[in-house]
């Protein structure tokens, strides 16, 4: 089992954003923290006060030396995390997500130090079968779902070849405060926006779609317990293992800011996944890692 995460020079690249502004936040009492943002993605993520703060590019070759230089764990998350403009500026997600992370791996393989990397569930693809273990086929449609893959395979291969410790971590559709977008995770900070300003609340399809929605919370959880684990040069599902529809994610946000707002659907978005869910058995039993949000308690702290 994992320990604690105490008495270490970390790095959060991407610490600025989402998902790293919350590990830096959990890491910032014990720990001597660093970010390294060039705050491109906006949103309402801020990093912790207690952190230092370096305002540069991930591929910005100085800037990332003196931000990895002495560090014991690098939390890999900085990346463009859109499948969209992935699609439309495919040169531009590649030299972010391939290559950014080319060149962290490279800088902590110098130091040293320990990586986690921020995978995506979005390496699957269309899933053949559910739930989704660690093994399913790797069918990426879309740029971003291959950057993502690549990423992961060069974590274990830097593991195998340079001994570097790594640890992935496929992330499945992560929601809670300071989001500001990304596929369907993103869609909670749509429908609440809505909601607030009366409705009607959009639904692309028929909403029976499926997801699994991971509470940043528990995001950060298995976070922490990759920094210590011995479990490295593995990759781990970052899920619930529980799927609930659009619809029903549409509903609860409904009932809890707007009762009366109307639930409205729209036109399908094209090349869809119908269904994901993870299979976690992997990461519980490797990790000890243990969901503790349920998605209605969840939407309820976002929503507040």
């Amino acid at each position: 089992m994992s320990q604690p995460v105490s008495g270490q020079t970390v790095l959060v690249t991407g610490g600025a954003g989402f998902i790293g502004s919350h590990i830096a936040d959990a890491l910032c009492p014990d720990n001597d923290v660093r970010i390294l943002d060039n705050r491109s993605g906006g949103g309402n993520a801020n990093p912790p006060d207690a952190a230092t703060v370096i305002e540069e590019d991930i591929r910005d070759e100085d800037a990332l030396a003196d931000a990895v230089a002495g560090v014991d764990i690098v939390f890999h998350e900085a990346a463009l995390v859109s499948v969209a403009r992935s699609v439309d500026d495919p040169t531009a997600s590649h030299s972010i997500n391939t290559e950014g992370t080319l060149a962290v791996l490279e800088a902590a393989r110098r130091e040293d130090a320990r990586v986690v990397f921020a995978s995506s569930a979005a390496i699957y693809g269309a899933p053949e079968s559910m739930p989704i273990s660690e093994t399913a086929p790797k069918q990426p449609s879309s740029p971003y779902g291959l950057e993502k893959l690549s990423g992961d395979h060069y974590c274990r291969l830097y593991n195998e070849l340079y001994d570097l410790p790594t640890v992935a971590l496929r992330y499945f559709n992560v929601y809670g405060p300071r989001q500001s977008g990304g596929e369907y995770a993103g869609a909670i900070s749509a429908f609440a926006e809505q909601a607030r300003a009366g409705g009607p609340v959009t639904v692309h399809g028929d909403g029976e779609q499926t997801r699994d929605f991971v509470n940043i919370a528990d995001v950060v959880q298995a976070n922490l317990l990759a920094a210590t684990t011995d479990a490295t040069g593995e990759a781990f599902n970052v899920g619930t293992g529980t799927r609930a529809s659009i619809n029903r994610v549409a509903e609860l946000i409904r009932d809890e800011v707007a009762p009366d707002a109307e639930i409205t659907h729209v036109d399908a978005r094209e090349g869809d996944i119908r269904h994901s869910v993870a299979d976690i058995d992997k990461i519980v039993d490797r990790l000890g890692y243990e969901p503790t949000v349920t998605l209605a308690d969840g939407l309820r702290e976002y929503l507040r």
